[in-house]
This record gives structure tokens, sequence and C-alpha cells, in this order.
């Protein structure tokens, strides 16, 4: 059993039905921590620091932060199968960045109109709605998002793209699963959660076809852990050894803060262990998990020193 990989994440989040997915295509166990939905999340801030996206995947006291990332290291753990093979190329992995964000934020919002969103909340209280609905808010704040009228224009274009792209072909890169069918599916599974809205689907048949092929997967064997449990686990771990690369622009032990640059760009603080094109750890020091590495992919995030006090 994978007893160590640990996946915080909640039953609707999008990102973690990506996750859940792949573990289940490679045929993993892993341990399940169910995360609150919206702040205040004092257990997750003890394992990264202020990183507040969903999910994030710990193993022992090294968190990986963004699902870009969370892949990577899971297919270099558990190679096959693979989840970048051969014959997708890098395509399966432009592909995979346009569907993790472009896509992404023309589904949300269209699945989030009123008739969708009274699906997706069916009997939630309406104080938990406000606060959702505030919670969403101060994470993309700042961020331009699409009407439901353009984002509905946008969708019904890139679900015709996905379907020419399966014209004679199983998976969207080519005859075996890849990435790109991963970050792809989280849109459409999320739109499928509202019957309201989801008859836009329709008119793709090959993408109803290439869904269920993926869905077949499942989620692999999960076993319920506390987030508490979680923590305890990293302070008795030792985090792995990482090094900083040279000509990167920074020094191991400089003070530095992290921060996406998109969305939900909280600053997570700490001291620099870990640097490359594609990488950035740190090492952070919390009363209750200990010693963590916190990773991040290296696109996508901001990397500044810290700023000093006045």
């Amino acid at each position: 059993m994978s007893d160590s990989m640990i996946l915080h994440h909640y039953a609707g989040s999008p990102f973690s039905e990506k996750m859940r997915l792949i573990l289940g295509f490679k045929g993993l166990a892993w341990r399940s921590v169910t995360v609150p939905v919206i702040n205040p999340k004092p257990d997750v801030l003890a394992l990264t620091g202020g990183y507040r996206r969903t999910p994030f995947l710990q193993i022992g006291a090294d968190i990986y932060c963004d699902t870009a990332l969370m892949c990577r290291v899971i297919d270099a753990l558990h190679p096959a199968p693979s989840l970048y093979p051969a014959e997708a190329g890098g395509a399966a992995e432009i592909l995979a960045h346009w569907a993790d964000s472009d896509l992404f934020w023309v589904a949300i919002p269209y699945t989030m109109q009123p008739a969708g969103a009274a699906a997706i909340f069916a009997g939630a209280p309406p104080e938990m709605l406000q606060a959702f609905a505030a919670d969403r808010a101060a994470m993309t704040a700042g961020m331009k998002r699409p009407s439901t009228r353009d984002a509905t224009a946008a969708l019904q274009t890139y679900l015709g793209w996905l379907e020419q792209q399966l014209d004679g072909r199983p998976f969207l890169c080519g005859s075996v699963p890849s990435i790109a069918d991963f970050s792809a599916v989280q849109s459409l599974w999320y739109i499928r959660r509202a019957p309201p809205v989801a008859g836009i689907l329709d008119a793709f048949p090959r993408l109803a076809a290439w869904f269920d092929r993926i869905a077949v997967f499942g989620h692999g064997r999960s076993e319920k852990l506390s987030s508490a449990e979680a923590i305890a686990i990293a302070y008795a771990a030792t985090p792995q050894p990482t090094e900083v690369q040279t000509g990167q622009g920074f020094e191991a032990g400089d003070p530095v803060e992290v921060a996406a640059t998109d969305y939900a760009c909280d600053v997570v603080s700490g001291t620099l262990v870990g640097l490359s094109a594609g990488q950035i750890t740190l090492r952070r020091e919390d009363p209750r998990a200990g010693t963590v590495h916190v990773h991040f992919p290296r696109i996508g995030y901001a990397l500044n020193k810290a700023k000093q006090p006045a």
C-alpha cells in the first residue's frame, strides 16, 4: 500500500477529482484527508504555510502544491502506466496546461450560473452559500472572470476543439491516456454535476464516450485519515533533501516568498532549500507539523526574496 501518499482534498473539488482519477488510473492505494471547503483552514495552514488551493499532496514531511507538480511526483514514484507517454510528446503537457487554466475558467462560471449553482448546492443553508461566495470572491479578487454569456460561447468552442481531437483516437493525444485527459476531464466532471446546465455536452458524443473511458479508472483504494493524524505524520518525518541550482538568481538559505500568479495568491514564506527551472522548495517550521518542505511548480508561481522589515 502507498500509505505514505496522502491526498488532502474534498469531494466537490474539480482539481481533486483530477487527482483521484489519476490515482485510480495508476491503481494506487492512498490516504484521504478531507479539508474544509472554505477558510479558515488551520490544519492546512500548519502544513502549507498559507497555500489555500485544493488539493495538495503530502508524503511524510514533504508537501506538494499544485496538481501540475503533484502529477510529476506521482508519476516519478509510480511510472507505469505513465501520465506522459512517449507517443503524446510535449502536446500532452501543452494541452494539460490549457485545460487547467483556460478550459477550467470557462467551465466554472458557466456551471455556476443560477440554475447550475442551485443544483451544485442543493440543500445547503443560505449562510453556507453566503460564506462560500465570500470565500471565492476573496480567492479571485482582481481576476477577470467571463460573464455567463461569454463563458458559454467559449465553452462551446472549446468543447468543439476537444471533440475534433477525439476523431479517430480514444484519448486526447493518442491511443493511451495522458496528463491531457485528466486535466480536461475535471471540467466536464464539474459541468455534469449540474444537470440543469449539463445539456451543453449533448452535442459532443465523442467527448461523452471519452469521459466514460476516463471515469472507469475510478479512484484507486483510499483510507480515511484525520488532518490531525496527517500533521502528526509530518512532525515525525524528515523532509527529502533538495538543492538550489546555480544560475537561478537565488541562494540556498535565502528567506523567500512564493505566491500563485493568477488566483488564490496567498503568500507562503520560508527558507529557500530547493530551486530549479521546474520547482521551488521552501523549508518551514511549524509548532504542530515540525520541519516541512513545501514544494511548488516554477510555472504559475512568483518567487521573491522576503521583504525586509522597515
